[in-house]
């Protein structure tokens, strides 16, 4: 987690800092339906890396955004999904698509 005094001043700095990567932003896509497993993740992240994919996901875990569940039974199954927190950014992630959108409809 960013502790605060390393936070940049300017907010829109904070969010972009914390779910600026082009695979942050499409992770949280994928996980506003709901909780999702590592291997559903990879597969509808087209070209993103199991590095990658670990990487993003540890760093939002350690940001508080997303929560990862470990289900104790065989065989091993793991699931991540959105924190309180984390779902207080789907107006964020829905008016990026709304203007994603409007952008496609311009050209």
């Amino acid at each position: 987690m960013i502790k605060k005094e390393n936070m940049p001043l300017c907010d829109v700095a904070t969010t972009v800092q914390l779910i600026g990567s082009k695979w942050k932003t499409l992770i949280l896509r994928d996980l506003i339906s709901g909780p999702k497993r590592n291997s559903e993740l990879k597969r509808s992240l087209s070209g993103i890396s199991q590095k990658v994919l670990t990487e993003s996901l540890n760093s939002m875990i350690a940001d508080g955004i997303v929560e990862r569940i470990d289900f104790q039974k065989m065989p091993p199954h793991v699931e991540y999904q959105l924190t309180p927190l984390g779902e207080t950014l789907l107006p964020v992630i829905e008016s990026m698509r709304q203007w994603g959108k409007f952008y496609k409809e311009q050209l």
